[in-house]
């Protein structure tokens, strides 16, 4: 096996291996590895949007992944206290439908479709253990591979794409450029047997200190996240105790008066209930000289805006427009960083700041829920809401929106 390359890239699920799929397609010799084995599985509420959804069309995998009989949606149901926000979400590049499919098949088919392309060579079950440098550039990676065998492997450019606690983010040194601490412990857990009358949808609920999200996934289950402030401390104990007993206990302590909490109590877990604990929001110096970040590693959200996937697959093809622009010789780290970063902070600070608002455990205020019930009230409205999470709108043009409304009620017909 040959030991230099154009690019290395760290992690190979989603972010990692879109990248080394658009690199290998440029003519790029790209060597991937990751510490994990595929298939397998990874915490996630893995959702993807229909705007990211025309991403897969286009890498030509979408068909293996409706394959695996995952179904698709199009619908919303959201209720925030009293307003029940309900609607499609709006058509992005042609793409109706959205998709929460589950990683163990979605980063296998395409880990596999990466490594069919000719110019990208893959390491599984490799741990980094250190970034080689010349003078204050890197240039490669040294490791061990599963038979304790450690090597060197030489590149023009390093990647991390090995999610929110990077190996690679760590050793460069990136800098973390803010943080924003959340209020909520997060659990996620699968179920069989949940019911949906009217079909396959998204669900969102926030009702007081509570926050609950459900969409429909691949073997015939629902994927199920509750979030709750770490104030609640006799909560956090049970669940500590017995996750799917404490699970149950706060979906029915938190929505007991929605058809939701009914529902899942007559749904069965599927495999056990997974907590994320004490997480950030954060952002981090997106390149550095012979390194760059991408999905995770780069920032991490809050779960509850449903951006992860979107931001993985999106910043991958960013650094790859990036780099291809510039080239892969005589590099102007300082001016190719600055680039990277500008479609960075085009792209997904918008967003980033959402999550940021929703990660704190505050209660909604008499105008926020004014504003709700509008939404509600509206399909114009309730359209360029669902149209921020599948980035058909941008938030501020629903703040725009409900302030037309606000001083001319013709604008609400």
């Amino acid at each position: 096996m040959r030991t230099d390359y154009d690019i290395i890239i760290v992690g190979a699920r989603i972010a990692g291996a879109t990248l080394a799929y658009e690199l290998g397609r440029a003519g790029y010799e790209v060597l991937l590895v990751d510490k994990g084995h595929f298939p397998s599985d990874v915490l996630s509420t893995h959702n993807v949007f229909n705007n990211s959804l025309s991403i897969f069309r286009e890498m030509g995998i979408l068909d293996k992944l409706l394959a695996t009989g995952t179904p698709t949606y199009k619908r919303a149901y959201v209720q925030l206290e009293d307003a029940v926000i309900e609607g499609t979400f709006p058509e992005v590049n042609g793409e109706l439908e959205c998709l929460c499919i589950r990683r163990t098949h979605l980063d296998h088919i395409l880990f596999e479709h990466a490594c069919s392309v000719d110019s990208v060579h893959a390491l599984q079950q490799f741990r980094v253990t250190g970034l080689l440098r010349e003078g204050e550039v890197v240039n490669g990676i040294e490791g061990v591979h599963s038979s304790g065998d450690a090597v060197q492997y030489k590149a023009k450019l390093v990647v991390g794409a090995d999610g929110r606690r990077s190996t690679i983010r760590a050793l460069a040194g990136s800098k973390c450029l803010t943080s924003t601490p959340t209020d909520f412990a997060s659990y996620v857990g699968y179920f069989k047997g949940f019911r949906q009358d009217d079909g396959p949808c998204s669900e969102f609920y926030k009702l007081g200190e509570y926050i609950a999200i459900v969409f429909p996934t691949s073997d015939q289950l629902h994927v199920v996240g509750l979030m709750f402030p770490f104030t609640n401390t006799d909560l956090l104990s049970r669940m500590k105790e017995n996750a799917e007993t404490g699970f149950q206990e706060a979906i029915q302590t938190g929505f007991g008066e929605t058809s939701f909490a009914q529902r899942l109590g007559e749904a069965e877990a599927a495999g056990p209930i997974r907590g994320l604990l004490g997480y950030d929001n954060d952002w981090h110096e997106a390149m550095g000289k012979g390194w760059a970040l991408i999905g995770d590693a780069l920032t991490f959200k809050d779960p509850a805006v449903g951006q992860g996937m979107h931001d993985a697959m999106y910043s991958a093809r960013m650094l790859k427009e990036v780099l291809v622009r510039h080239g892969l010789e005589n590099f102007e780290w300082e001016k190719m960083a600055s680039h990277y970063e500008s479609e960075l902070t085009s792209k997904f600070q918008p967003m980033f700041g959402l999550a940021c608002e929703m990660t704190r455990n505050v209660p909604y205020t008499p105008e926020q829920n004014a504003v709700n019930r509008i939404i509600a009230a509206h399909p114009k409205a309730t359209n360029v809401f669902l149209g921020m999470y599948n980035h058909a709108n941008e938030p501020a043009e629903l703040g725009r929106l409900i302030g037309e409304m606000l001083s001319n009620p013709i604008v609400q017909e």
